[in-house]
């Protein structure tokens, strides 16, 4: 008799969706989230990286890279689409004609950049790939396009050469997102290795704005990439959980809710 295909089951699938969600998350996170014990989270992991459909590292777990590299990128395009949409219109709305711009990575990032075309004059800096493909449509936009290491899942370059170009420029406003903001403050996201570029961009920035739809908000990622604290504003399409709102405004941060 024929063996049936193994699936998973509702848990095991559960715990794949929120791998799918975040890129990578820590077996604890999971615990927590799926309201199951650390011990059941690694029975679970081990079933489902022995059928190729994770892949474990210290701590935690991600897809497999192929899985990554496939799909992700549009699917977390899809995703919250329209919360993106609208944070994008409010945040082109408050950058002046003729300003000069730093682009992150991700995919809200990316929302911006396409409402951008709508405005005039602009000098935009990037290791985005698809940032750069965007505003090549722009006849009076001039993008400058950082070297370095090709990363496959989102298409932004990273590594020395990449911070070091970064550093040649001065700019009105960097324009980054998050994985995740976690109550304490920190900025997350799924890789340590963003934080070089990451600050180089703060760094080289008048002013950081953070973009990041509300779901957002409470979820601390695995890696800390900055602190909310010392970035001028945040937007986002509904108001945060407490206590972000009353945190922000004690930390001098200005808390924008796209309409």
């Amino acid at each position: 008799m024929p063996v049936s295909p193994w699936s998973p089951n509702p848990r095991q699938q559960a715990l794949l969706d929120e791998v799918r969600a975040r890129g990578a998350v820590s077996v604890e996170r999971l615990a927590q989230r799926l309201d199951v014990t650390m011990q059941t989270v690694r029975r679970d992991v081990q079933r489902l990286a022995e059928a190729g459909l994770l892949l474990r590292f210290h701590g935690g777990v991600s897809l497999p890279r192929e899985a990554v590299a496939a799909g992700a990128w549009k699917e977390r395009q899809a995703l919250k689409a329209d919360a993106k949409a609208r944070i994008a219109r409010s945040v082109a709305a408050a950058i002046p004609d003729g300003s000069t711009l730093m682009l992150g990575i991700g995919t809200t990032v990316e929302a911006v950049a396409r409402e951008l075309l709508k405005k005039n004059g602009l000098r935009v800096i990037t290791h985005n790939l698809h940032v750069a493909s965007l505003l090549s449509e722009h006849p009076d936009c001039k993008v400058h396009v950082a070297g370095g290491v090709l990363r496959s899942r989102d298409s932004a370059l990273e590594g020395d050469s990449t911070v070091d170009f970064l550093k040649q420029f001065k700019v009105d406003i960097t324009i980054m997102t998050a994985l995740g903001i976690d109550a304490d403050g920190s900025i997350r996201d799924r890789d340590q290795r963003e934080m070089p570029v990451a600050q180089a961009m703060r760094d080289q920035a008048r002013e950081t704005w953070l973009v990041a739809d509300v779901s957002k908000f409470g979820q601390p990622a695995l890696a800390e990439v900055g602190k909310v604290p010392g970035i001028r504003r945040v937007f986002t399409e509904a108001l945060p959980p407490a206590p972000f709102a009353q945190q922000m405004q004690e930390w001098g941060t200005l808390l924008t809710i796209a309409s």
